[in-house]
């Protein structure tokens, strides 16, 4: 058994190895620090089990996903994070991922279980996550009934306080259909200013501090 740890906190990835060798007896744990050395860890390793920080610095844990199962097609990918806000979870929930865990709840007992429940076959997601997306499908104002796909990766850069001009180069599209897009966006959600745009951004999950730059150099 092989399991690999991407993870950019030194400590919380050494703590991961450790508790991936104490739940999987026999096991061999490797880690890497971002995204790009933990693809290319991947390519080498060929895990049985991927545990994937989804907050990496290089890059989004999610948008990294599907280079991981080309490189990886056998592995079971566990989203881990410390963010349970409505984006995340809906994003993780409608994903690849086999699992979702919880940082800030989770155990190393539960951990092992995330671990065997997807080397069964079977997808496993955190209590705090199971009903963060039962609030959200119970949600009639939710903003993924509301938003579409295009709309909500357009959010994520309304939301770092971008100006159209520099969103239209990230995304190559016109100012105008940038501006238009904010507007639309802004009346379905019944805001008025684009402070209250990012506040919704922030308060959602779509945007985090210590992530616009790997956000916009994405687009």
């Amino acid at each position: 058994m092989k399991i690999a740890v991407i993870e950019d906190h030194a400590l919380m990835r050494d703590l991961l190895l450790r508790a991936c060798r104490e739940v999987v007896k026999g096991a061999t744990a490797v880690g890497a620090a971002d995204a790009a050395s933990g693809l290319k860890l991947c390519r080498k390793e060929k895990p049985d089990v991927i545990i994937l920080d989804l907050a990496l610095p290089d890059r989004d844990g999610l948008d990294l996903l599907d280079e991981l199962i080309a490189a990886c097609p056998k592995s079971k990918v566990i989203g881990l994070s410390g963010y349970m806000d409505e984006y995340t979870v809906y994003r993780a929930l409608g994903s690849q991922l086999h699992g979702f865990v919880d940082k800030n709840d989770h155990t190393t007992a539960q951990l092992g279980t995330a671990i065997r429940t997807v080397l069964e076959g079977e997808r496993y997601f955190s209590v705090t996550a199971r009903n963060a997306w039962m609030s959200l499908r119970s949600d009639p104002a939710a903003f993924d009934k509301i938003l579409s796909a295009r709309e909500q990766d357009l959010l994520r850069l309304f939301g770092q306080g971008l100006g159209n001009d520099d969103i239209a180069t990230a995304v190559n599209l016109s100012e105008l259909t940038v501006r238009n897009h904010r507007c639309r966006i802004m009346a379905k959600l019944g805001l008025r200013t684009s402070a209250e745009l990012i506040s919704y951004a922030f308060e959602k999950g779509f945007v985090r501090a210590r992530t616009k730059r790997a956000a916009v150099s994405s687009k």
